[in-house]
């Protein structure tokens, strides 16, 4: 490093021990490339770590952390969604400047757009009005992310004004969007928690739908019926001769998991210490050790099943339900109106969706139902792509439930039927495995 001639022996000592050391080796596991980095434990560190993997949209398929007094040490073993290594220059340079600089966090910027930021109770067709109001308004949706969860929703939409190009500033306009949104998401029986505000903060985007879940309470609200097995299995319990409260998670395994739970963890003012993450096939093993921010475990039975609560949340918020579709085209004013109609208009209800523009393009990601949350009918599917336009509109994933059928099974069989079983014999295969209690032993 080369230093300005103004800069003393003193300033230099505490630059070096401030900046993160970051170690990236391809030769050491053969399956996964390693990125050691060891740092000064500050609050968000860690998760600032894994942010930088993450939206790199790499996946971490075993990690540990540990810290030493003032210090700690992250390893995490990476791989490309296809499961090859990092070998690319260009992406290990950049995680190797990211990480070893010590504000390493990269943040959704506006980029001269207006954020809207919606939470309500999630129903089927609202996405539609909302979109059709967005429309109406004159607002260009440029990038939005969509989630529902326990039939909540929360969404981030970066919008345009559609005649200037640019961020909306003229404030009766942004009053006028607000109201009318809210009255959307209100519908007949959200008075109180609809909520709709415009948001200049450039959090990351994902974190901040974490928060917006997290303030709705998300977690606390009844489930509805699920597409997805409830296979998520959370334990808290105290390992008292340390003072540290240890959390085990097993889950299904998917990308951005860890970055999920300690996105949450974080949120909720703990710190955490020492942390192993193992995954095998398409099972996660998550465990942490941690304390409140003032050195204290958890102290009282409720606080342990909030953090339950909390945490099952956080891993179930971005579950894929429903089938994913990919539409791919040339954007236009009022394209998101357009497809949300047709969807409601035929019966699909959107769980999750992420959508972006590239240029003139529009890469949009859904997840859909049936207006009942049950999977959706093929042949509904394939009427909708047709609608649509079948070469702009992919199925590029089907939900789980889709591939449990077997010959064996009787075709009458209901689909509550279909998930029971699965989750019965998923529990039993996996419950002597979870090691709960020699992680405090």
């Amino acid at each position: 490093m080369e230093w300005p001639a103004c800069t003393d022996e003193y300033e230099k000592l505490l630059i070096r021990m401030s900046t993160p050391r970051v170690v990236i080796d391809n030769a050491v596991c053969s399956t996964a490339t390693l990125v050691k980095v060891i740092s000064a434990r500050r609050n968000g560190s860690l998760l600032n770590a894994i942010q930088v993997l993450i939206d790199l949209n790499l996946l971490i398929k075993k990690a540990y952390i540990s810290s030493d007094g003032k210090w700690f040490m992250d390893v995490f073993h990476v791989t490309h969604q296809n499961g090859s290594k990092i070998i690319d220059e260009n992406i290990l340079k950049y995680i190797e400047q990211s990480l070893g600089s010590t504000h390493n966090v990269r943040t959704n910027c506006s980029n001269g757009l207006t954020v809207l930021e919606l939470s309500g109770t999630d129903r089927v067709g609202l996405l539609s009005e909302v979109f059709a109001v967005l429309a109406d308004l004159q607002c260009d949706v440029v990038e939005a992310k969509v989630w529902t969860h326990n039939g909540r929703i929360a969404s981030l939409i970066y919008v345009k004004d559609c005649d200037s190009g640019s961020t909306i500033e003229d404030s009766q306009k942004i009053k006028k969007i607000e109201v009318r949104l809210r009255n959307v998401l209100k519908g007949d029986n959200d008075i109180r928690s609809a909520k709709t505000s415009v948001s200049m903060s450039v959090m990351h985007s994902e974190r901040r739908l974490h928060q917006m879940m997290f303030a709705d309470r998300d977690y606390e609200r009844t489930p509805i019926l699920k597409l997805t097995s409830d296979n998520t299995l959370v334990t808290v319990q105290n390992w008292a001769e340390r003072g540290y409260s240890v959390v085990n998670i097993q889950c299904k395994d998917r990308i951005k998991l860890l970055f999920d739970v300690v996105c949450n963890l974080t949120d909720m003012e703990y710190v955490v210490f020492h942390a192993t993450i193992n995954t095998n096939s398409n099972q996660a093993y998550l465990e942490f050790y941690i304390r409140h921010k003032d050195g204290t475990p958890i102290s009282s039975e409720p606080e342990r099943q909030r953090v339950i609560q909390c945490l099952k949340a956080s891993v179930e918020r971005r579950a894929s339900e429903g089938v994913q579709l990919k539409l791919c085209t040339e954007d236009k004013q009022g394209l998101l109106a357009e497809v949300m109609r047709t969807f409601r208009e035929n019966g699909l209800n959107v769980t999750r969706a992420e959508i972006s523009t590239l240029e003139n393009m529009a890469t949009n990601v859904f997840y859909v139902t049936d207006v009942t949350g049950k999977p959706a009918d093929p042949t509904t599917i394939e009427s909708v792509r047709q609608k649509i336009g079948s070469s702009n509109l992919e199925v590029k994933e089907l939900p789980l439930i889709y591939h449990q059928k077997t010959e064996r099974e009787d075709q009458t069989v209901g689909i509550g039927g279909a998930v029971l079983w699965f989750i019965g014999s998923l529990v039993r295969r996996n419950l002597y495995s979870l090691g709960l209690i020699k992680s405090c032993s």
